[in-house]
């Protein structure tokens, strides 16, 4: 298995490109494999990088109750 941290733009998305190629990997094969550890790669930049904040619950209330 060749695989290394994402660390860039170039990395995440050559890394998407990887995981769809790896899409229909049995769960015990070694692409199986990559693609479990790939998936996790990408779950933590995305979470680091495009993180998306809840809101408040009771600002979110607030906020539908004026709509």
């Amino acid at each position: 298995m060749d695989i290394k941290p994402i660390e860039t733009d170039a990395d995440y998305r050559a890394a998407l490109k990887e995981i769809e190629s790896l899409m229909m990997a049995g769960p015990d094969t070694p692409q199986g494999g990559k693609l479990e550890v790939m998936v996790t790669l990408i779950e933590a930049y995305e979470a680091k990088h495009f993180s998306v904040e809840l809101p408040d619950p009771v600002e979110a209330f607030k906020f539908e109750m004026e709509r």
